[in-house]
């Protein structure tokens, strides 16, 4: 519940707000540690609602604690019943992390107008972006798995595999070691497919020179992580080289950057830089990072027009990468943890852009 009192201390300075709806999965998991709640009521004073449906009701009764679980029944109106609670202040404002629009306009009027209605996510925003200890362990731990199926990847990767077949083997040995499953869809993309920087996994066999770019994840304890490592199916070409060696200059240029208080946009800089120098600006066609946590994608932002600012605890991506249409891609990523003096890389190795000399 520590979690619970610091948005109430972060949230509740402004005397006009009396309640905190949190209705976001993500958000849900991060104040309860449980992920089948419909909706969490936090009020200035006094115990928080958990409102969850009948196939969840006595889970969340089971394993939450210091929350009031009460019971959605079918039929009956989420809306309605929060504003019939939250009846005796009507005076105030009630604070939502995130609702779509309908949403949001029911519960405005079940609440008494749109302007009894504050959105107000971002004080959660800048909650998650700092990591606890127990936090970091969940990550440190889905980034273990993560390097474990990384190097199955390495190790199978050769002319004549299919796309999918590949992706099965990495997380069935994460499976096996521990992860409770993937973090996202495990991304296999070979030869010109590997130009697609959000490429899937097909039934595509792999050929004798593919460029590969595997990027995979593993969620521990609701944490996630992220991955990704460009191999050869075979030896590799001087232009798949010298594509290589471009992107992990920048994404070691990047991760020297990286450390408290440095603007995420710098550190976006850093590698873009290289990949201009080297010609290929133009290839590198997405941000260079983004946060992790109990979601794959979160705050905060390296790209060129990012406004955050790093810090100790946030966790981050740095993941320059290289595409060619119609020839192929390289990119490598790893998750990376910022510390009180710099930074360190949680995913780890191989750094070989093929398995045989």
């Amino acid at each position: 519940m520590n979690r619970i009192n610091a948005l109430k201390q972060s949230a509740f300075k402004n005397d006009k707000l009396n309640y905190f709806l949190v209705l976001n999965s993500a958000n849900l998991t991060y104040f309860t540690s449980f992920p089948g709640a419909t909706a969490l009521l936090i009020p200035e004073q006094g115990e928080s609602i958990l409102y969850v449906s009948a196939v969840n009701y006595e889970q969340a009764e089971a394993e939450t604690s210091g929350l009031t679980v009460e019971l959605l029944k079918r039929g009956e109106n989420l809306m309605e019943k929060i504003a019939k609670r939250t009846a005796s202040k009507k005076t105030g404002k009630l604070a939502v992390d995130s609702l779509p629009i309908e949403s949001w306009r029911a519960l405005a009027k079940a609440f008494g107008g749109e302007e009894k209605l504050e959105p107000a996510n971002n004080f959660i925003r800048e909650m998650r972006k700092i990591k606890d200890q127990q936090e970091i362990q969940s990550i440190r731990e889905a980034c273990t798995l993560t390097s474990e199926g990384m190097h199955v990847a390495f190790e199978t990767i050769k002319p004549g595999i299919k796309e999918k077949q590949l992706a099965a083997e990495i997380e069935y040995a994460m499976r096996k070691k521990g992860s409770d499953g993937t973090g996202f869809d495990t991304i296999i993309a070979s030869g010109a497919s590997s130009a697609f920087p959000h490429g899937s996994c097909s039934d595509r066999t792999i050929q004798e020179g593919d460029l590969v770019v595997v990027d995979l994840g593993a969620t521990y304890n609701f944490y996630r992580s992220d991955m990704t490592r460009t191999f050869t199916a075979g030896k590799p070409s001087q232009k798949q080289r010298k594509i290589y060696e471009t992107v992990k200059l920048a994404h070691q240029r990047a991760f020297e950057a990286i450390k408290p208080n440095s603007p995420a946009r710098e550190i976006d800089a850093a590698a873009r830089q290289i990949i201009e120098a080297a010609g290929y600006g133009e290839f590198f066609v997405h941000n260079l990072g983004h946060g992790v946590g109990l979601e794959i994608h979160e705050a905060p932002i390296l790209s060129p027009d990012s406004k955050d600012t790093l810090a100790a605890g946030n966790v981050v991506t740095d993941e320059p990468g290289i595409y060619l249409p119609g020839y192929g891609g390289v990119r490598i990523e790893d998750t990376v943890l910022i510390t009180q003096s710099g930074a360190e890389k949680l995913t780890l190795g191989p750094y070989a852009l093929a398995n045989a000399p």
